[in-house]
């Protein structure tokens, strides 16, 4: 058959060698097979010059393909995992009570590693693993809902830090990225893109996850590259844990039927453990029958130490801080509903962990059942930071309230949802006290940057084919920035110097691959300085000393008025963790030069990496105004239905005054449905026909329901139905002042139908910072969940004609006498 086709190749004139399978790097130049590895300076490489003879006629020229850039031989697959809020106690390799198998399994084939640290919140830690840099130097000093116009904090990934998965794809791989992406700014997440900072527009070329910090798994804002899906639409036993890794499966096993010669890299980011915490009914009724929390989180936390300890993973010798009973209430001073309460939000949560570990398990799975198991890397991190404490002491049956300024809701008013807790009734959150608990041996919480608890996770890393030491431990100190370099070093690639034109800024991490030889198992770390900084917490760490701020806000408490000096207006303690592995012993007073030595180096540091100006606000800075595509607008026209729309690209009626106008025709026999809503089930509004009578609906986090209604049906024909709230206070300006002052302050609603008022009340309090973030804007339906599931249930499309919709919204300004106000509150605050 070859001489045949060889034959027919000649007479009609192809000039065309034939070449026998499979490609390799050793293919001849311009064949259809040929290939080419780069040396990765200029990323994508220019044109080759073409390599074949041009005459006149076919038969007489030589033919020439550019040849395929595919990596280094013998570079491996990737698949990079990080977990979500989730501390150094919470799987069961590193001592913890919940059951992680897949973990636990590639310990024993890998290595452990016990001394890689995050930023303490989650996409700064995200942000950090994509590129090799420090968070600020990325734009992410903070989450991207709380960006503000500095280098640090806009929550802009800039050209000259191209990401690890641009950089492979340019040198052959096939990249994609599954699960939560939190680095899309969220000025930037609706069908108007851009795209660039998208995953698509990072380098990843199949991305299927929601953007944002979370996601309701039942019902998640879900994206197959820039396309909003629906995949659990009818299906209520779908759960987005299990949909991403069938999907990551189908990814994997597709590509390698296709191209079994391509390797993948694989960014896979669950949800879990963040709130909300949604496993499936199985998983809680797995972890029920254990009965691991009943004897409450303190005996937890002993627990989880006696099995550190055993595992050699802290000296015998180490004592853990004291419980923080001025903040968590212990164990025994629980009343029996509290304690019932929490048993079932600490097994929900622990269900969800174990759930998400087996899923990760089935992805492993599916590489060892293509044979590729031996030529994978395989990072998995536990946690992007300690486990979040932002459900406070009580936890929460809706983390939005937590954003709202709503911490401890009493366990009477949470024990309505006790049934239903971790379903898609609830956005679920556990007590902090269990948080404490599972970052055993350390203390405090996810936004904590100056504490081990925070910012110290731990990581394992298998590789058959690059190591030999199974089953071994590493100590060396690490950061995620460190990933990025590991996965190029052991790939041979180097990081390019161009990308797309644009000089590269360096990468700030230091490769780890040196540990995966059993030689360098117990030398010093290569990472010899890091700084840390969170919302106004702040750290160094420096050769085994750790200079840190003393803690001065738990979590879940947001300060009226910020720290105005967070560099200088701090405790500083000083830790040698050669000899305090936990941190617990402040030897600042006997090291006074150190702490000096120590903090000019943090400052050098913070200059080098775009920390400053360093801000201690925490969830005010939500309602700062961003470059989105409703700045500076006032009036917004809709005269069709649309979806979709995420939050940060939508008109914000939070502390101001609005009006919304709906010129509607409603047919013969009535009308229904939504005609405009943003949020859902846990805080939102909705302007929407209810059996021909309009209705206002505010979703006061779940808690309650305030509403306008028409007593009469509309009549069939044209209507004008309007919504008119006049808004007391001073509004978001006061932000600018460092206050809060002018958020969520009262006002009063109006409903009219032609101009006539058919309904009026007062709100006492409004909704401060913002609505539920991973549900949409709509007009003319309502998708996701809904404002008020008594009234109605979504999609609830609008079956009257609208004719047009209208916004306007009249933002407070400030007086001269309220800026004096709020400027000498800012002098008394500096004093």
């Amino acid at each position: 058959m070859t001489q045949r086709l060889a034959v027919l190749a000649l007479i009609l004139g192809l000039g065309v060698a034939m070449q026998s399978p499979p490609p390799s790097h050793a293919e001849t130049s311009g064949s259809p097979a040929s290939t080419i590895t780069l040396d990765g300076k200029q990323l994508p490489p220019p044109p080759m010059a073409f390599g074949g003879k041009i005459e006149e006629q076919a038969n007489k020229s030589t033919p020439w393909w550019p040849p395929r850039i595919v990596p280094p031989e013998d570079a491996p697959n990737v698949l990079l995992i990080i977990t979500d809020d989730a501390g150094f106690g919470v799987p069961s390799t590193f001592g913890g009570v919940i059951p992680t198998e897949t973990m636990d399994a590639l310990a024993k084939e890998g290595l452990s590693y016990t001394n890689i640290h995050s930023t303490a919140l989650c996409s700064p830690t995200r942000a950090a693993l994509i590129t090799g840099r420090n968070h600020h130097s990325v734009g992410f000093g903070v989450i991207s809902e709380q960006s503000t116009a500095y280098p640090g904090y806009n929550s802009i990934i800039t050209r000259d830090k191209a990401t690890i998965g641009r950089i492979l794809l340019e040198n052959g791989y096939s990249t994609s990225w599954f699960g939560k992406d939190h680095n899309v700014p969220a000025f930037q997440a609706s069908v108007a893109g851009p795209f660039e900072q998208w995953p698509n527009g990072l380098g990843f070329e199949y991305f299927y996850g929601f953007v944002g910090g979370d996601a309701n798994q039942w019902q998640p804002n879900l994206f197959r590259n820039t396309t909003q899906i629906y995949p659990f639409a009818g299906n209520p036993e779908w759960n987005l844990v299990t949909g991403m890794a069938d999907e990551a499966i189908d990814w994997i096993t597709d590509l390698h039927q296709v191209d079994s010669s391509k390797p993948f890299f694989v960014k896979y980011a669950p949800g879990a453990t963040h709130a909300p915490h949604h496993p499936t009914k199985e998983w809680v009724e797995k972890i029920e029958s254990m009965k691991l929390f009943d004897d409450g989180y303190e005996a937890l936390r002993q627990t989880i130490f006696e099995n550190q300890k055993k595992l050699g993973l802290v000296p015998e010798d180490t004592k853990l801080a004291a419980w923080p009973a001025d903040k968590l209430k212990p164990w025994d001073q629980l009343s029996d509903d509290e304690k019932k309460l929490f048993i079932r939000q600490v097994e929900v949560f622990a269900a969800y962990a174990a759930y998400n570990d087996h899923e990760i398990g089935r992805v492993v799975q599916a590489i060892d059942d293509i044979g590729e198991l031996d030529n994978t890397l395989i990072i998995y991190i536990n946690g992007d930071n300690g486990t979040s404490a932002e459900g406070g002491p009580m936890g929460t049956p809706n983390e939005v309230a937590w954003f709202n300024g709503i911490a401890e809701m009493p366990a009477e008013t949470q024990m309505q949802w006790y049934d239903v807790w971790g379903t898609e009734e609830t956005y679920n959150h556990m007590s902090a006290g269990w948080s404490w608990a599972f970052d055993t041996p350390f203390d405090y919480f996810k936004q904590n940057a100056n504490r081990l608890g925070g910012i110290r996770q731990n990581m394992v890393v298998s590789w058959p084919n690059g190591i030999s030491d199974k089953g071994g431990r590493r100590d060396q100190f690490m950061h995620v920035i460190d990933v990025v370099p590991t996965i190029l070093e052991v790939a041979g690639i180097e990081q390019p110097e161009t990308v797309d034109g644009i000089q590269q800024s360096p990468i700030e991490g230091t490769s780890f691959a040196y540990t995966f030889d059993k030689a360098n198992a117990e030398v010093p770390s290569r990472h010899k300085t890091q700084y840390f900084e969170m919302m106004g917490q702040w750290a160094l760490y420096h050769d085994g000393w750790l200079l840190s701020t003393e803690v001065n806000r738990m979590p879940w408490e947001t300060p009226g008025t910020p720290n105005p000096d967070p560099l200088n207006k701090q405790v500083l303690q000083l830790y040698d963790l050669s000899k305090d592995k936990n941190q617990s012993t402040d030897i600042a007073k006997d090291h006074p030069d150190k702490v000096k030595e120590l903090k000019a180096l943090f400052i050098e540091e913070a200059k080098k990496y775009q920390v400053f100006p360093m801000d201690a606000s925490v969830t005010t800075r939500l309602a700062k105004p961003r470059p989105s595509i409703t700045a500076g607008r006032n009036e917004f026209v809709y005269t069709k239905p649309m979806t979709g729309v995420p939050q940060g690209d939508s008109p914000s009626l939070l502390n101001s005054s609005y009006t919304i106008t709906a010129e509607i025709e409603v047919p013969e026999g009535g009308a229904e449905g939504m005609i405009l809503t943003s949020g859902g089930r846990f805080a939102g509004y909705g302007f929407y026909l209810l059996e021909s009578k309009p209705v206002f609906t505010w979703n006061m986090v779940n808690l309650k329901r305030i509403k306008w209604e028409g007593k009469e049906a509309l009549a069939p024909g044209k209507h004008t139905v309007e919504f008119d709230f006049r808004y007391d206070g001073l509004g978001a300006a006061t932000l600018a002042f460092g206050s809060p002052s002018g958020l969520g302050q009262s006002g009063t609603g109006t409903l009219k139908v032609d101009g006539k008022e058919v309904a009026s009340q007062k709100m006492d309090h409004t909704i401060p910072t913002i609505l539920q973030w991973d549900e949409a804007f709509d007009v003319g339906s309502d998708t996701l969940t809904g404002v008020d599931d008594n009234d109605y249930k979504p999609p609830f499309p609008l079956t009257a004609k609208l004719d047009k919709l209208t916004i306007k919204i009249d933002r407070p300004e400030l007086s001269e006498a309220d800026k004096k106000k709020l400027e000498d509150a800012v002098q008394k605050a500096s004093d």
